[in-house]
Protein backbone atom coordinates (compact mmCIF):
# COMPACT_ATOMS: atom_id res chain seq x y z
CA UNK A 1 0.00 0.00 0.00
CA UNK A 2 2.79 2.19 0.04
CA UNK A 3 3.57 4.49 -2.61
CA UNK A 4 -0.15 4.52 -3.82
CA UNK A 5 -1.94 7.60 -4.21
CA UNK A 6 -5.08 7.61 -2.31
CA UNK A 7 -7.95 7.86 -4.11
CA UNK A 8 -10.70 9.57 -2.75
CA UNK A 9 -14.00 8.11 -3.19
CA UNK A 10 -16.96 9.87 -4.41
CA UNK A 11 -18.77 10.66 -1.45
CA UNK A 12 -16.15 12.37 -0.17
CA UNK A 13 -15.42 13.88 -2.88
CA UNK A 14 -19.21 15.22 -2.84
CA UNK A 15 -19.21 16.00 0.93
CA UNK A 16 -15.57 18.37 0.51
CA UNK A 17 -17.51 20.02 -2.60
CA UNK A 18 -20.72 20.77 0.10
CA UNK A 19 -18.49 22.29 2.26
CA UNK A 20 -16.84 24.46 -0.20
CA UNK A 21 -19.96 25.87 -0.98
CA UNK A 22 -21.46 26.43 1.68
CA UNK A 23 -18.74 27.90 2.89
CA UNK A 24 -18.48 30.44 -0.14
CA UNK A 25 -22.09 30.77 0.37
CA UNK A 26 -21.95 31.91 3.91
CA UNK A 27 -19.43 34.76 2.71
CA UNK A 28 -21.03 35.27 0.02
CA UNK A 29 -24.05 36.29 2.23
CA UNK A 30 -21.70 38.20 5.25
CA UNK A 31 -20.55 40.42 2.56
CA UNK A 32 -24.38 40.75 1.36
CA UNK A 33 -25.31 41.96 4.88
CA UNK A 34 -22.70 44.20 5.08
CA UNK A 35 -23.54 45.90 1.46
CA UNK A 36 -27.03 46.42 2.57
CA UNK A 37 -26.74 47.76 5.72
CA UNK A 38 -24.41 50.25 4.54
CA UNK A 39 -26.72 51.48 2.25
CA UNK A 40 -29.58 51.24 4.36
CA UNK A 41 -27.01 53.85 5.98
CA UNK A 42 -26.57 56.11 3.70
CA UNK A 43 -22.89 55.10 2.71
CA UNK A 44 -21.14 56.23 -0.47
CA UNK A 45 -17.73 55.75 -0.18
CA UNK A 46 -15.32 54.28 -1.76
CA UNK A 47 -15.72 50.73 0.22
CA UNK A 48 -19.13 50.41 -0.78
CA UNK A 49 -17.28 49.91 -4.42
CA UNK A 50 -15.24 47.30 -3.32
CA UNK A 51 -17.73 44.88 -1.41
CA UNK A 52 -20.11 45.44 -4.44
CA UNK A 53 -17.54 45.03 -6.92
CA UNK A 54 -16.14 41.47 -4.31
CA UNK A 55 -20.19 40.76 -4.90
CA UNK A 56 -20.77 41.03 -8.52
CA UNK A 57 -17.60 39.89 -9.58
CA UNK A 58 -19.15 36.02 -8.58
CA UNK A 59 -23.03 37.22 -8.97
CA UNK A 60 -23.42 40.20 -12.06
CA UNK A 61 -26.78 39.69 -11.54
CA UNK A 62 -27.64 41.01 -8.66
CA UNK A 63 -29.28 44.23 -9.31
CA UNK A 64 -29.77 45.36 -6.18
CA UNK A 65 -25.70 45.69 -5.92
CA UNK A 66 -25.56 47.67 -9.46
CA UNK A 67 -28.31 50.27 -8.27
CA UNK A 68 -26.46 50.96 -4.81
CA UNK A 69 -23.40 51.32 -6.72
CA UNK A 70 -25.03 53.93 -9.32
CA UNK A 71 -25.61 56.07 -6.10
CA UNK A 72 -21.99 55.52 -5.00
CA UNK A 73 -21.14 56.59 -8.37
CA UNK A 74 -23.17 59.44 -8.46
CA UNK A 75 -22.19 60.91 -4.89
CA UNK A 76 -18.73 60.36 -5.83
CA UNK A 77 -19.40 61.92 -9.03
CA UNK A 78 -19.74 65.64 -6.76
CA UNK A 79 -16.33 65.33 -4.69
CA UNK A 80 -14.04 65.34 -7.50
CA UNK A 81 -12.40 66.72 -10.63
CA UNK A 82 -13.83 66.59 -14.43
CA UNK A 83 -10.28 64.38 -15.43
CA UNK A 84 -10.94 62.27 -12.18
CA UNK A 85 -14.38 61.60 -12.95
CA UNK A 86 -13.50 60.53 -16.19
CA UNK A 87 -10.69 58.12 -14.72
CA UNK A 88 -13.43 56.74 -12.27
CA UNK A 89 -15.80 55.69 -15.00
CA UNK A 90 -13.71 54.41 -17.22
CA UNK A 91 -12.37 52.25 -14.58
CA UNK A 92 -16.31 51.18 -13.91
CA UNK A 93 -15.79 50.28 -17.31
CA UNK A 94 -13.37 47.65 -17.14
CA UNK A 95 -14.77 46.06 -14.15
CA UNK A 96 -17.63 45.59 -16.08
CA UNK A 97 -15.70 43.58 -18.95
CA UNK A 98 -14.44 41.57 -16.11
CA UNK A 99 -17.83 41.06 -15.07
CA UNK A 100 -19.11 40.19 -18.72
CA UNK A 101 -16.71 37.61 -19.02
CA UNK A 102 -18.25 35.62 -16.09
CA UNK A 103 -21.99 36.19 -17.78
CA UNK A 104 -21.69 37.77 -21.18
CA UNK A 105 -25.74 37.88 -21.36
CA UNK A 106 -25.83 39.36 -17.73
CA UNK A 107 -28.60 42.40 -17.92
CA UNK A 108 -27.23 44.33 -15.47
CA UNK A 109 -24.40 44.20 -16.50
CA UNK A 110 -24.98 46.01 -20.36
CA UNK A 111 -27.57 48.30 -18.40
CA UNK A 112 -24.98 49.63 -15.97
CA UNK A 113 -22.54 49.94 -19.26
CA UNK A 114 -25.03 52.12 -20.83
CA UNK A 115 -25.28 54.24 -17.73
CA UNK A 116 -21.73 54.76 -17.73
CA UNK A 117 -21.16 55.50 -20.99
CA UNK A 118 -24.33 58.17 -20.93
CA UNK A 119 -22.06 59.51 -17.48
CA UNK A 120 -18.50 59.70 -18.84
CA UNK A 121 -17.31 63.06 -19.79
CA UNK A 122 -15.32 62.05 -22.78
CA UNK A 123 -16.84 58.42 -23.59
CA UNK A 124 -15.30 56.19 -26.66
CA UNK A 125 -17.64 55.08 -28.76
CA UNK A 126 -15.51 53.49 -31.08
CA UNK A 127 -14.05 51.31 -28.39
CA UNK A 128 -17.39 50.13 -27.08
CA UNK A 129 -18.43 49.59 -31.00
CA UNK A 130 -15.55 47.07 -30.61
CA UNK A 131 -16.36 45.68 -27.55
CA UNK A 132 -19.78 44.54 -29.73
CA UNK A 133 -18.15 43.28 -32.32
CA UNK A 134 -16.22 40.81 -30.35
CA UNK A 135 -19.05 39.91 -27.94
CA UNK A 136 -21.49 39.16 -30.91
CA UNK A 137 -18.10 37.14 -32.59
CA UNK A 138 -18.33 34.63 -29.47
CA UNK A 139 -22.04 34.78 -29.36
CA UNK A 140 -24.09 36.02 -32.51
CA UNK A 141 -27.26 35.78 -30.67
CA UNK A 142 -26.33 37.47 -27.45
CA UNK A 143 -29.70 39.79 -27.55
CA UNK A 144 -28.58 42.00 -24.81
CA UNK A 145 -25.21 42.99 -26.76
CA UNK A 146 -27.23 43.80 -29.97
CA UNK A 147 -29.66 45.93 -28.02
CA UNK A 148 -26.50 47.70 -26.42
CA UNK A 149 -25.07 48.27 -30.49
CA UNK A 150 -27.79 49.75 -31.25
CA UNK A 151 -27.58 52.43 -28.45
CA UNK A 152 -23.45 52.95 -29.49
CA UNK A 153 -24.39 52.92 -33.15
CA UNK A 154 -26.90 55.98 -32.23
CA UNK A 155 -24.71 57.84 -29.82
CA UNK A 156 -21.22 57.44 -32.06
CA UNK A 157 -22.80 58.53 -35.29
CA UNK A 158 -22.23 55.02 -37.04
CA UNK A 159 -23.95 55.56 -40.62
CA UNK A 160 -27.35 52.86 -41.26
CA UNK A 161 -25.45 52.17 -44.75
CA UNK A 162 -21.78 50.81 -42.12
CA UNK A 163 -24.53 48.81 -40.35
CA UNK A 164 -26.19 47.35 -43.25
CA UNK A 165 -22.48 46.05 -44.17
CA UNK A 166 -22.20 44.71 -40.53
CA UNK A 167 -24.99 42.43 -41.40
CA UNK A 168 -23.52 41.54 -44.81
CA UNK A 169 -20.41 40.35 -43.49
CA UNK A 170 -22.44 38.30 -40.08
CA UNK A 171 -24.67 36.64 -42.71
CA UNK A 172 -22.10 36.24 -45.33
CA UNK A 173 -20.54 34.15 -42.67
CA UNK A 174 -23.30 32.58 -41.22
CA UNK A 175 -26.66 32.11 -42.66
CA UNK A 176 -28.00 30.86 -39.29
CA UNK A 177 -27.69 34.29 -37.23
CA UNK A 178 -30.90 34.83 -36.92
CA UNK A 179 -30.34 38.54 -35.01
CA UNK A 180 -28.17 39.72 -37.99
CA UNK A 181 -31.65 38.99 -40.21
CA UNK A 182 -33.38 40.75 -37.78
CA UNK A 183 -31.41 43.65 -37.59
CA UNK A 184 -31.44 43.97 -40.75
CA UNK A 185 -35.05 44.00 -41.25
CA UNK A 186 -35.04 46.92 -39.46
CA UNK A 187 -32.13 49.13 -41.27
CA UNK A 188 -33.42 48.64 -45.14
CA UNK A 189 -36.48 50.73 -44.21
CA UNK A 190 -34.45 53.31 -42.89
CA UNK A 191 -31.80 53.22 -45.51
CA UNK A 192 -34.30 51.98 -48.64
CA UNK A 193 -37.74 53.00 -47.87
CA UNK A 194 -40.56 52.63 -49.93
CA UNK A 195 -41.76 55.98 -50.49
CA UNK A 196 -45.52 57.32 -49.91
CA UNK A 197 -47.53 57.34 -52.50
CA UNK A 198 -50.15 60.55 -53.08
CA UNK A 199 -53.30 59.02 -51.84
CA UNK A 200 -55.34 61.34 -53.49
CA UNK A 201 -53.98 61.00 -56.89
CA UNK A 202 -52.31 57.37 -56.41
CA UNK A 203 -49.03 59.02 -57.29
CA UNK A 204 -45.22 59.95 -55.77
CA UNK A 205 -44.60 62.01 -53.40
CA UNK A 206 -44.01 65.79 -54.70
CA UNK A 207 -40.81 67.24 -54.92
CA UNK A 208 -42.03 69.58 -51.97
CA UNK A 209 -42.72 66.29 -49.91
CA UNK A 210 -40.84 65.70 -46.78
CA UNK A 211 -37.45 63.53 -46.58
CA UNK A 212 -39.68 61.48 -44.03
CA UNK A 213 -42.95 60.45 -46.48
CA UNK A 214 -41.77 57.28 -47.15
CA UNK A 215 -43.86 54.28 -45.45
CA UNK A 216 -42.33 50.94 -43.10
CA UNK A 217 -41.23 49.08 -46.05
CA UNK A 218 -38.64 48.32 -48.75
CA UNK A 219 -38.33 49.69 -51.90
CA UNK A 220 -39.08 47.53 -54.62
CA UNK A 221 -35.53 47.60 -56.17
CA UNK A 222 -34.05 46.44 -52.85
CA UNK A 223 -36.95 43.96 -52.10
CA UNK A 224 -35.93 42.21 -55.05
CA UNK A 225 -32.18 41.88 -54.10
CA UNK A 226 -32.89 40.89 -50.65
CA UNK A 227 -35.34 37.85 -52.10
CA UNK A 228 -32.17 36.50 -53.83
CA UNK A 229 -30.20 36.40 -50.40
CA UNK A 230 -32.56 35.27 -48.65
CA UNK A 231 -33.30 32.65 -51.54
CA UNK A 232 -29.76 31.48 -51.31
CA UNK A 233 -29.56 31.28 -47.62
CA UNK A 234 -32.54 28.40 -47.08
CA UNK A 235 -31.05 26.57 -50.27
CA UNK A 236 -28.08 26.40 -48.59
CA UNK A 237 -29.71 24.90 -45.15
CA UNK A 238 -33.59 24.55 -46.39
CA UNK A 239 -34.12 23.31 -42.54
CA UNK A 240 -32.95 26.53 -40.99
CA UNK A 241 -35.21 29.01 -39.92
CA UNK A 242 -32.98 31.68 -39.68
CA UNK A 243 -33.29 33.14 -43.67
CA UNK A 244 -37.14 31.70 -43.89
CA UNK A 245 -38.36 34.21 -40.82
CA UNK A 246 -36.52 36.85 -42.84
CA UNK A 247 -38.17 36.10 -46.37
CA UNK A 248 -41.52 36.38 -44.68
CA UNK A 249 -41.04 39.61 -43.49
CA UNK A 250 -40.43 40.58 -46.88
CA UNK A 251 -43.03 38.82 -48.38
CA UNK A 252 -45.42 40.56 -45.79
CA UNK A 253 -47.80 43.68 -46.41
CA UNK A 254 -46.86 47.36 -45.44
CA UNK A 255 -48.60 48.53 -42.75
CA UNK A 256 -52.44 49.99 -43.51
CA UNK A 257 -52.49 54.13 -43.77
CA UNK A 258 -54.35 55.75 -40.41
CA UNK A 259 -57.63 56.05 -41.90
CA UNK A 260 -61.03 56.33 -41.72
CA UNK A 261 -62.44 53.11 -43.89
CA UNK A 262 -65.81 52.83 -43.50
CA UNK A 263 -69.18 55.13 -42.48
CA UNK A 264 -72.03 54.03 -42.17
CA UNK A 265 -75.21 55.72 -40.40
CA UNK A 266 -78.27 54.59 -39.66
CA UNK A 267 -82.18 56.42 -39.49
CA UNK A 268 -83.65 53.13 -37.10
CA UNK A 269 -81.97 53.81 -33.69
CA UNK A 270 -80.13 57.37 -35.17
CA UNK A 271 -76.59 55.53 -34.65
CA UNK A 272 -73.27 56.55 -36.75
CA UNK A 273 -70.73 53.75 -36.78
CA UNK A 274 -67.27 54.55 -38.34
CA UNK A 275 -64.44 51.82 -39.08
CA UNK A 276 -60.77 52.60 -38.86
CA UNK A 277 -57.89 51.05 -40.45
CA UNK A 278 -56.48 50.04 -36.98
CA UNK A 279 -58.14 49.53 -33.72
CA UNK A 280 -58.15 52.99 -32.04
CA UNK A 281 -58.96 53.98 -27.88
CA UNK A 282 -62.73 55.77 -28.35
CA UNK A 283 -62.53 57.77 -25.53
CA UNK A 284 -58.95 59.13 -27.00
CA UNK A 285 -59.26 58.85 -30.85
CA UNK A 286 -60.30 62.67 -31.68
CA UNK A 287 -63.41 62.71 -33.70
CA UNK A 288 -65.75 65.07 -34.39
CA UNK A 289 -68.92 64.39 -36.07
CA UNK A 290 -70.41 66.93 -37.97
CA UNK A 291 -73.72 66.59 -38.74
CA UNK A 292 -75.65 69.17 -41.54
CA UNK A 293 -72.80 71.78 -40.83
CA UNK A 294 -73.77 71.46 -37.14
CA UNK A 295 -70.66 70.08 -35.03
CA UNK A 296 -71.78 67.31 -32.46
CA UNK A 297 -71.20 67.05 -28.75
CA UNK A 298 -70.95 63.24 -28.68
CA UNK A 299 -69.44 60.65 -26.92
CA UNK A 300 -68.04 57.63 -28.90
CA UNK A 301 -67.60 53.74 -27.42
CA UNK A 302 -66.25 50.43 -29.03
CA UNK A 303 -68.75 48.24 -29.89
CA UNK A 304 -68.08 45.74 -26.59
CA UNK A 305 -67.10 46.91 -23.13
CA UNK A 306 -64.54 44.80 -23.22
CA UNK A 307 -62.53 45.83 -26.20
CA UNK A 308 -60.51 48.52 -25.23
CA UNK A 309 -59.27 49.14 -28.96
CA UNK A 310 -61.23 48.55 -31.48
CA UNK A 311 -61.78 49.22 -35.17
CA UNK A 312 -64.92 50.07 -35.06
CA UNK A 313 -66.79 53.00 -33.07
CA UNK A 314 -70.38 53.57 -32.12
CA UNK A 315 -72.29 56.37 -31.71
CA UNK A 316 -75.95 57.36 -31.23
CA UNK A 317 -77.67 60.35 -32.02
CA UNK A 318 -80.08 62.67 -30.58
CA UNK A 319 -83.39 61.50 -30.85
CA UNK A 320 -85.06 63.22 -34.20
CA UNK A 321 -81.88 64.11 -35.70
CA UNK A 322 -81.73 61.85 -38.45
CA UNK A 323 -85.19 59.80 -38.16
CA UNK A 324 -87.19 61.55 -40.44
CA UNK A 325 -87.26 59.70 -43.84
CA UNK A 326 -88.42 62.80 -45.71
CA UNK A 327 -85.09 64.87 -44.81
CA UNK A 328 -81.54 64.54 -46.19
CA UNK A 329 -78.60 64.63 -44.21
CA UNK A 330 -74.94 65.54 -44.63
CA UNK A 331 -72.41 63.75 -42.10
CA UNK A 332 -68.56 64.43 -42.10
CA UNK A 333 -66.54 62.47 -39.28
CA UNK A 334 -63.42 64.48 -38.37
CA UNK A 335 -60.50 62.25 -37.47
CA UNK A 336 -58.66 65.31 -35.35
CA UNK A 337 -55.43 63.60 -34.66
CA UNK A 338 -54.95 62.10 -38.39
CA UNK A 339 -55.85 65.67 -40.14
CA UNK A 340 -58.40 63.09 -42.29
CA UNK A 341 -62.16 62.96 -42.68
CA UNK A 342 -64.90 61.22 -44.72
CA UNK A 343 -68.35 62.38 -45.56
CA UNK A 344 -71.24 60.40 -46.12
CA UNK A 345 -75.03 61.26 -47.24
CA UNK A 346 -78.27 59.69 -46.04
CA UNK A 347 -80.60 60.97 -48.81
CA UNK A 348 -84.15 61.27 -48.81
CA UNK A 349 -86.30 57.84 -48.66
CA UNK A 350 -83.27 55.77 -47.52
CA UNK A 351 -83.10 54.02 -43.90
CA UNK A 352 -79.39 53.60 -44.05
CA UNK A 353 -76.50 54.86 -45.64
CA UNK A 354 -72.59 54.52 -45.85
CA UNK A 355 -69.17 55.41 -47.80
CA UNK A 356 -66.54 53.38 -47.42
CA UNK A 357 -63.01 53.38 -49.30
CA UNK A 358 -63.37 51.60 -51.80
CA UNK A 359 -59.95 52.20 -53.50
CA UNK A 360 -58.25 49.88 -50.80
CA UNK A 361 -60.62 46.85 -51.16
CA UNK A 362 -58.98 44.76 -53.68
CA UNK A 363 -54.89 45.67 -51.40
CA UNK A 364 -56.46 45.08 -48.29
CA UNK A 365 -54.93 41.70 -47.40
CA UNK A 366 -52.01 41.69 -49.87
CA UNK A 367 -49.76 44.70 -51.55
CA UNK A 368 -50.58 45.69 -55.44
CA UNK A 369 -47.50 44.04 -57.38
CA UNK A 370 -45.92 45.43 -60.50
CA UNK A 371 -45.28 43.62 -63.25
CA UNK A 372 -41.21 43.08 -62.59
CA UNK A 373 -42.21 42.38 -58.89
CA UNK A 374 -45.03 39.80 -60.12
CA UNK A 375 -42.80 37.99 -62.37
CA UNK A 376 -39.47 37.47 -59.44
CA UNK A 377 -42.65 36.24 -57.19
CA UNK A 378 -42.84 33.44 -59.51
CA UNK A 379 -39.89 32.36 -60.00
CA UNK A 380 -39.37 32.48 -56.31
CA UNK A 381 -42.82 30.31 -56.36
CA UNK A 382 -41.45 27.89 -59.11
CA UNK A 383 -38.21 27.61 -57.21
CA UNK A 384 -39.68 26.73 -53.95
CA UNK A 385 -41.55 23.97 -55.71
CA UNK A 386 -38.12 22.54 -56.72
CA UNK A 387 -36.60 22.64 -53.51
CA UNK A 388 -40.15 20.97 -52.03
CA UNK A 389 -39.50 18.04 -54.63
CA UNK A 390 -36.50 17.93 -52.95
CA UNK A 391 -37.43 18.26 -49.28
CA UNK A 392 -41.07 17.15 -49.48
CA UNK A 393 -41.79 17.43 -45.47
CA UNK A 394 -39.84 21.13 -44.97
CA UNK A 395 -42.51 23.19 -43.36
CA UNK A 396 -40.45 26.01 -43.45
CA UNK A 397 -40.28 25.39 -47.70
CA UNK A 398 -44.21 24.64 -47.43
CA UNK A 399 -45.57 27.51 -45.40
CA UNK A 400 -43.22 30.11 -47.61
CA UNK A 401 -45.34 28.86 -50.82
CA UNK A 402 -48.61 30.10 -49.22
CA UNK A 403 -47.23 33.16 -48.74
CA UNK A 404 -46.42 33.30 -52.08
CA UNK A 405 -49.64 31.95 -53.46
CA UNK A 406 -51.10 34.91 -51.39
CA UNK A 407 -48.44 37.46 -52.27
CA UNK A 408 -49.43 36.63 -56.34
CA UNK A 409 -52.93 35.18 -56.30
CA UNK A 410 -54.98 34.81 -52.97
CA UNK A 411 -57.97 33.18 -55.06
CA UNK A 412 -56.45 31.77 -57.73
CA UNK A 413 -54.52 29.51 -55.55
CA UNK A 414 -57.09 28.76 -52.88
CA UNK A 415 -57.06 24.93 -53.78
CA UNK A 416 -53.57 24.58 -53.25
CA UNK A 417 -52.92 26.65 -50.13
CA UNK A 418 -55.46 24.34 -48.51
CA UNK A 419 -53.50 21.37 -49.59
CA UNK A 420 -50.81 22.46 -48.28
CA UNK A 421 -52.24 23.56 -45.26
CA UNK A 422 -53.21 19.90 -44.51
CA UNK A 423 -49.49 18.48 -45.64
CA UNK A 424 -47.88 21.57 -42.79
CA UNK A 425 -50.71 19.88 -40.29
CA UNK A 426 -49.26 16.52 -40.86
CA UNK A 427 -45.67 16.70 -41.49
CA UNK A 428 -45.69 19.04 -38.02
CA UNK A 429 -48.55 18.44 -35.79
CA UNK A 430 -47.44 20.25 -32.96
CA UNK A 431 -48.34 23.17 -34.36
CA UNK A 432 -51.68 22.42 -36.18
CA UNK A 433 -53.55 24.32 -34.27
CA UNK A 434 -51.73 27.03 -35.34
CA UNK A 435 -51.81 25.94 -39.34
CA UNK A 436 -55.63 25.75 -38.67
CA UNK A 437 -56.00 29.48 -37.00
CA UNK A 438 -53.92 30.65 -40.06
CA UNK A 439 -56.08 28.87 -42.74
CA UNK A 440 -58.93 30.24 -41.28
CA UNK A 441 -57.48 33.86 -41.85
CA UNK A 442 -56.72 33.06 -45.20
CA UNK A 443 -60.03 31.78 -46.10
CA UNK A 444 -61.69 34.25 -44.35
CA UNK A 445 -59.36 37.01 -46.01
CA UNK A 446 -60.69 35.08 -49.63
CA UNK A 447 -64.43 35.04 -48.88
CA UNK A 448 -64.50 39.12 -48.05
CA UNK A 449 -62.71 39.28 -51.29
CA UNK A 450 -65.10 37.37 -52.96
CA UNK A 451 -67.62 39.63 -51.40
CA UNK A 452 -66.36 42.50 -52.00
CA UNK A 453 -66.08 41.44 -55.75
CA UNK A 454 -69.83 40.85 -55.86
CA UNK A 455 -70.60 43.79 -53.71
CA UNK A 456 -73.37 41.52 -51.76
CA UNK A 457 -73.70 42.25 -47.98
CA UNK A 458 -74.13 38.22 -47.17
CA UNK A 459 -70.88 36.12 -45.85
CA UNK A 460 -71.11 32.61 -45.96
CA UNK A 461 -68.19 30.23 -45.29
CA UNK A 462 -69.81 27.04 -43.45
CA UNK A 463 -68.12 24.07 -43.44
CA UNK A 464 -64.72 24.90 -43.72
CA UNK A 465 -63.28 23.59 -40.70
CA UNK A 466 -62.60 27.56 -39.58
CA UNK A 467 -61.24 27.36 -35.83
CA UNK A 468 -61.04 31.02 -35.16
CA UNK A 469 -62.80 34.67 -36.16
CA UNK A 470 -60.78 37.80 -37.43
CA UNK A 471 -61.52 41.10 -39.77
CA UNK A 472 -64.50 41.26 -38.01
CA UNK A 473 -64.51 45.11 -38.70
CA UNK A 474 -64.62 44.27 -42.51
CA UNK A 475 -68.12 43.11 -41.92
CA UNK A 476 -69.51 46.12 -40.66
CA UNK A 477 -71.97 46.21 -43.50
CA UNK A 478 -73.21 42.50 -43.70
CA UNK A 479 -76.85 41.88 -42.81
CA UNK A 480 -76.14 37.64 -42.98
CA UNK A 481 -73.55 35.58 -42.10
CA UNK A 482 -73.02 31.42 -42.01
CA UNK A 483 -70.84 30.19 -40.24
CA UNK A 484 -72.09 26.72 -39.68
CA UNK A 485 -70.81 23.23 -39.35
CA UNK A 486 -67.30 24.77 -38.83
CA UNK A 487 -64.59 24.32 -35.52
CA UNK A 488 -65.61 27.53 -33.39
CA UNK A 489 -65.20 27.51 -29.92
CA UNK A 490 -66.68 30.80 -29.40
CA UNK A 491 -68.46 34.44 -30.94
CA UNK A 492 -65.84 36.95 -29.52
CA UNK A 493 -66.44 40.33 -28.16
CA UNK A 494 -64.89 41.70 -32.02
CA UNK A 495 -68.50 39.65 -33.29
CA UNK A 496 -70.21 43.03 -31.69
CA UNK A 497 -68.90 45.04 -34.81
CA UNK A 498 -71.07 43.68 -37.08
CA UNK A 499 -73.65 46.44 -36.58
CA UNK A 500 -75.70 45.61 -39.70
CA UNK A 501 -76.40 41.94 -38.75
CA UNK A 502 -79.91 40.40 -39.10
CA UNK A 503 -79.57 36.68 -39.60
CA UNK A 504 -76.60 34.70 -37.44
CA UNK A 505 -76.34 30.90 -38.60
CA UNK A 506 -73.30 29.03 -36.35
CA UNK A 507 -75.27 25.55 -36.01
CA UNK A 508 -72.94 22.41 -35.70
CA UNK A 509 -70.18 24.25 -34.29
CA UNK A 510 -68.51 23.69 -30.66
CA UNK A 511 -69.55 27.22 -29.58
CA UNK A 512 -69.95 27.85 -25.46
CA UNK A 513 -69.46 31.81 -25.67
CA UNK A 514 -72.30 34.25 -27.01
CA UNK A 515 -69.94 36.94 -25.81
CA UNK A 516 -69.90 38.30 -29.08
CA UNK A 517 -73.65 38.80 -29.07
CA UNK A 518 -73.59 41.89 -27.71
CA UNK A 519 -75.64 45.28 -28.42
CA UNK A 520 -76.66 44.05 -32.26
CA UNK A 521 -79.29 46.71 -32.94
CA UNK A 522 -80.68 44.84 -35.99
CA UNK A 523 -80.17 40.87 -35.07
CA UNK A 524 -83.57 39.58 -35.33
CA UNK A 525 -82.63 35.46 -35.81
CA UNK A 526 -79.90 33.51 -34.36
CA UNK A 527 -79.38 29.78 -34.79
CA UNK A 528 -77.23 27.54 -32.97
CA UNK A 529 -78.40 24.12 -33.53
CA UNK A 530 -75.83 21.72 -32.36
CA UNK A 531 -73.03 23.59 -29.69
CA UNK A 532 -72.14 23.04 -26.47
CA UNK A 533 -74.06 25.88 -24.72
CA UNK A 534 -74.44 24.67 -21.25
CA UNK A 535 -76.14 27.06 -18.55
CA UNK A 536 -78.94 29.98 -19.40
CA UNK A 537 -76.04 32.31 -17.66
CA UNK A 538 -74.32 31.72 -21.25
CA UNK A 539 -77.44 33.33 -23.08
CA UNK A 540 -78.06 36.64 -21.16
CA UNK A 541 -75.55 38.39 -23.53
CA UNK A 542 -78.63 37.84 -26.15
CA UNK A 543 -80.89 40.24 -23.72
CA UNK A 544 -79.22 43.25 -25.65
CA UNK A 545 -79.86 42.74 -28.80
CA UNK A 546 -83.38 44.01 -28.97
CA UNK A 547 -84.87 43.13 -32.09
CA UNK A 548 -84.13 38.82 -31.44
CA UNK A 549 -87.35 36.88 -32.18
CA UNK A 550 -86.31 33.69 -33.65
CA UNK A 551 -83.55 31.62 -31.87
CA UNK A 552 -83.08 27.86 -32.10
CA UNK A 553 -81.11 26.23 -29.72
CA UNK A 554 -81.58 22.75 -30.17
CA UNK A 555 -78.78 20.08 -29.83
CA UNK A 556 -77.47 22.09 -26.86
CA UNK A 557 -76.81 20.58 -23.27
CA UNK A 558 -78.55 23.86 -22.14
CA UNK A 559 -81.90 21.92 -22.93
CA UNK A 560 -81.62 19.74 -19.88
CA UNK A 561 -82.25 22.71 -18.18
CA UNK A 562 -85.10 22.05 -15.42
CA UNK A 563 -88.11 24.99 -16.57
CA UNK A 564 -86.06 25.85 -19.45
CA UNK A 565 -88.87 27.78 -21.34
CA UNK A 566 -89.67 29.86 -18.72
CA UNK A 567 -86.17 30.64 -17.49
CA UNK A 568 -85.57 31.88 -21.17
CA UNK A 569 -88.90 33.64 -21.20
CA UNK A 570 -87.61 35.85 -18.83
CA UNK A 571 -84.09 37.08 -20.01
CA UNK A 572 -85.24 36.78 -23.89
CA UNK A 573 -88.84 38.38 -23.59
CA UNK A 574 -88.82 39.55 -26.77
CA UNK A 575 -88.33 35.94 -28.38
CA UNK A 576 -91.46 34.36 -30.04
CA UNK A 577 -90.00 31.63 -32.08
CA UNK A 578 -87.64 29.32 -29.65
CA UNK A 579 -86.64 26.36 -31.05
CA UNK A 580 -85.70 23.88 -28.08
Amino acid sequence: MHGRVKVKTTAQQEEEKRKEREKKLKAFVCARDSVLKKRSAGEHDEEALDLTQQLLSSNPDFATLWNYRREVLLHLETLREKDEVQKLYESELHFIEACLKVNPKSYGCWHHRSWVNTRLPQPDWTRELGLCDRCLSLDERNFHCWDYRRLVVKESGVSVEQELQFTDRLIGSNFSNYSSWHYRSTLLPQLRPQPVLDSAHNTSPSPSASPQSHSHRVCEEQLLKEYELAHNAFFTDPNDQSAWFYYRWLLGRAEREEMISCVYASREGERVSVAFSKPVHAGSVGLMLVLDGQPQQVQWRNAHPRLRHSPVCLRDLPAGSISDTSNEHNLTIHWTDKHTHRDCALYTGCAESWCRDSATDQELFRSELSVEKSSVLQAELQSCNQLLDLEPQNKWCLLTIILLMRALDPLGHEKETLAHFQTLKEVDPMRSSYYSDLCSKFLIENTILKMEYAEVRVFSLSNKKLTTLCHLDQLLLVTHINLSSNQLQRLPPQFSMLQCLEVLEADDNAIESLEGLYHLPKLEEVSLKNNKICKVSDLETLATCTKLTRLDLRGNPVHKTDDLESELSLILPLVTALSL
